[in-house]
């Protein structure tokens, strides 16, 4: 999907994206030099940590836009608008960890019974979004394995992101997609 080279390329756009929103109050323009690749509509996330612990993450699961534009939006995003923190400060930038995940299109899981999600979910590989009515919840592939979750936490783990009840994913009206993500880091 996207090389590594171009991966870093998109973290040092998530970074400048996010200084440039907190000292302009501005939506930096996509560069001109962005590879051809990155133009296309992919899903995106943004994860920011400081000293370990999460500070922000927000993205798009669906592939809405292309995956620069979306990069730049979802950094900010997670920057100033998750609203799990308070907004990120000009003296904090620098002491920002910032992951960029580049999302695979998801796919709903098919099963006739709940308990085929089991045999149909691979820990470290597939993120998962869970749907029930108005509400939906998504974690990314590679926090079940940082919580050491095997597969029946990480469906708890992702009804419960959702406003449900952990053992929603047993009902017969519930979607779940799996999808994959390559990440890159500072």
């Amino acid at each position: 999907m996207v090389s590594e080279e171009e991966g870093k390329f998109l973290v040092k756009l998530a970074k400048e994206s996010i200084k440039n929103y907190i000292v302009r109050r501005k939506i930096m323009d996509v560069p001109e030099d962005v590879p051809d690749t990155l133009k296309e509509d992919m899903g995106a996330f943004v994860t920011l940590n400081k000293n370990g612990m999460l500070r922000g993450c927000i993205g798009y699961s669906e592939p809405v836009k292309p995956l620069v534009n979306a990069v730049i939006d979802v950094a900010i995003s997670a920057a100033v608008n998750d609203p799990r923190f308070p907004p990120v400060s000009l003296d904090e930038i620098d002491d920002l960890e910032i992951e960029v995940s580049v999302l695979t299109k998801p796919e709903i899981i098919e099963v006739e019974k709940s308990e085929e999600y089991l045999d149909k979910i691979e820990i470290g590989k597939d993120g998962l979004i869970i749907e029930r009515g108005p509400f939906k919840g998504l974690l990314l592939p590679q926090v079940a394995v940082e919580w050491g979750w095997n597969v029946e936490e990480f469906l708890y783990n992702t009804c419960t992101k959702a406003g449900l009840t952990a053992d929603c994913w047993l009902y017969n009206d519930v979607k779940i997609y799996k999808f994959h993500s390559e990440i890159f880091h500072e």
